[in-house]
């Protein structure tokens, strides 16, 4: 924590937010696996297409079944592989959200890191397919990684930390 009695509070909030931020991709992610293990059940995907086709036409309707169709054309390899890199991404930000809220230096710097090598994909998604959920991601994670590279780099320029 900084010696600054100013800073030190606002700084502990905004990891928090951060680490809050984190830890909910953790669930969404979390939710996303269980449903690609749910989705190797042929019958399920079934389920889930009847059901999608008693919702009114509109966007929800449309994006579920064509995400059904997209998953059910996957092979059993690349469904496990998707339950992997999604349960390994889970497993990432939970450390980040956790480190984080423990205000671990480390976390700051696996943040950094993690965070700012993914900007570069997001910005390739969002220039494919822009929406507005992109765009908010975008921001948010580009305002993340400029904010504890400034936090960082301001606590090296004089104001000390303890461990």
């Amino acid at each position: 924590m900084e010696t600054s009695a100013g800073t030190a509070p606002q700084r502990f909030g905004m990891l928090r937010v951060i680490a809050v931020y984190k830890l909910g991709k953790v669930l969404l992610l979390l939710a996303a696996a269980y449903g690609v293990l749910r989705l190797r059940d042929a019958s399920f995907i079934a389920q889930v297409y009847t059901r999608a086709s008693t919702l009114q036409y509109g966007l929800e309707r449309d994006v579920v079944k064509r995400g059904l169709v997209w998953f059910s054309g996957l092979s059993p390899a690349r469904v496990e592989t998707l339950g992997a890199v999604t349960l390994a991404y889970a497993a990432i930000f939970a450390t980040e959200g956790i480190g984080l809220w423990l205000r671990k230096r480390w976390a700051e710097w696996l943040t950094i890191i993690i965070t700012g090598s993914l900007i570069p994909l997001e910005i390739w998604e969002f220039s494919i397919r822009p929406t507005i959920g992109k765009s908010l991601v975008l921001l948010i994670n580009v305002a993340i990684v400029w904010y504890l590279i400034f936090q960082l780099r301001s606590s090296r320029k004089g104001v000390t930390r303890h461990a």
